[in-house]
């Protein structure tokens, strides 16, 4: 390490019922801003669906897009639920909030997990008023 760049820092994701490594690793990874191993939980064809954006499917175009957008951002999960769905894919909901530099917002995640543990998808939603999510636009120029 030298003098310019800074030790990657993770903090341990500790909820209560949330025992699947692959989601923990997912928030340890994405707050350690380890984007690559973040993409590396997903399956082949794994899906980030993120708010306003087309579905971005495989590790390398996660990766991709979480070195672009995600930036800065930091991932406070608080709680979970799971439950068992058909041919051994599990789904796990996930609430808590995303700190960014600009704001912080409510938001749930949605991971789908298939029998060997990867993450086929998942699914971020905003977890905010109408009135809230206004507030967050950038103003116009002159405005």
């Amino acid at each position: 390490m030298t003098a310019t760049t800074r030790p990657i820092l993770t903090r341990s994701i500790n909820i209560a019922d949330l025992t699947k490594p692959a989601v923990q690793r997912y928030f340890e990874t994405f707050n350690a801003g380890d984007f690559e191993a973040t993409a590396h939980l997903f399956a082949g064809e794994g899906i980030l669906h993120a708010p306003f954006e087309e579905p971005i499917i495989g590790k390398s175009s996660i990766a991709s897009y979480l070195k672009t957008e995600a930036r800065g951002m930091y991932l406070e999960p608080q709680q979970s639920a799971s439950k068992i769905l058909e041919y051994g894919t599990v789904e796990i909901q996930v609430s808590g909030r995303v700190q960014t530099p600009a704001f912080g917002i409510n938001v749930g995640w949605v991971f789908l997990l298939n029998s060997q543990e990867e993450i086929l998808s998942v699914t971020v939603k905003l977890l905010a008023s109408p009135q809230e999510l206004l507030t967050l636009r950038p103003k116009k120029f002159g405005s």
